[in-house]
């Protein structure tokens, strides 16, 4: 396995975050993080996410950790998923399956996903059922051992964008999405159930970033206008894994 990247650790009005030099690092190191999570756990249910740093870091634990961590005690959910069938080039599914689920030996049980193909109405409403069944609940919320998030350059986290941020508070704990430019239909977890988890992270890489991230945690002018703003995890287990370039405004 390769050798610990040096990070540079801050903390930016209580958030914890990670700095690495470029996303390889922030791949590595936060595969590194995730074995350390899991040792010796017997059952961990962890919420994944899609995008070019959780496909880079797919293929590192692939690859460093394959025989390491022990996938017969991880069950792997979505945070939030295209509503396209698993077999689409959108789909976070299928990405994962090449890049991780098709080199590991995981149980095809473990393996809890979104049916894009199916109704989003229907399908936010079995997936909800499906958390509560499988996860403990607190105060009556499904409970994560993890959640791994990014955040687009508009600031959106999971499908909540910011013009639907009221999905944030949302009832039910899965909802349906719109993409504000091409209005496709997603699925997507509440901020109820992001909050709710026993450990949040953001994977944040590349300059398109930079701006909201700067706004987010200076906490500058309207950024509570930003979904990602308004993560914050009762259990205050909150690191975000950035590379320099999206980190910019704070190193």
């Amino acid at each position: 396995m390769l050798g610990r990247a040096e990070s540079r650790p801050l903390k930016v009005n209580n958030l914890e975050v990670k700095i690495y030099k470029d996303k390889i690092e922030v791949a590595h190191e936060f595969s590194s993080y995730f074995a350390d999570l899991v040792a010796d756990k017997k059952e961990f249910h962890v919420a994944l996410s899609g995008g070019s740093t959780p496909k880079l870091i797919f293929d590192v634990l692939a690859s460093e950790y394959g025989t390491v961590i022990d996938w017969n005690n991880i069950h792997f959910y979505w945070g939030d998923e295209r509503c396209v069938p698993p077999t689409d080039n959108q789909s976070n599914y299928k990405m994962t399956e090449e890049h991780l689920f098709s080199k590991i030996n995981v149980p095809p049980g473990n393996i809890h996903r979104v049916l894009g193909e199916n109704n989003p109405a229907s399908e936010a409403m079995r997936y909800s059922n499906l958390l509560e069944i499988n996860l403990n609940r607190v105060e009556g919320i499904p409970q994560f051992d993890l959640v791994i998030l990014g955040m687009g350059d508009d600031g959106h986290t999971v499908s909540i964008f910011p013009h639907e941020i009221d999905l944030w508070e949302s009832a039910d704990h899965c909802v349906v999405a719109t993409h504000p430019d091409s209005g496709q239909k997603r699925v997507s977890i509440n901020g109820s159930v992001i909050n709710t988890a026993k450990v949040v992270t953001f994977l944040v890489t590349g300059s398109g970033k930079s701006e909201k991230v700067d706004e987010i945690h200076n906490k500058k002018e309207n950024y509570t206008q930003y979904p990602a703003s308004l993560v914050n995890p009762k259990s205050g287990n909150l690191t975000w894994f950035m590379d320099e370039a999206a980190a910019d405004a704070l190193i």
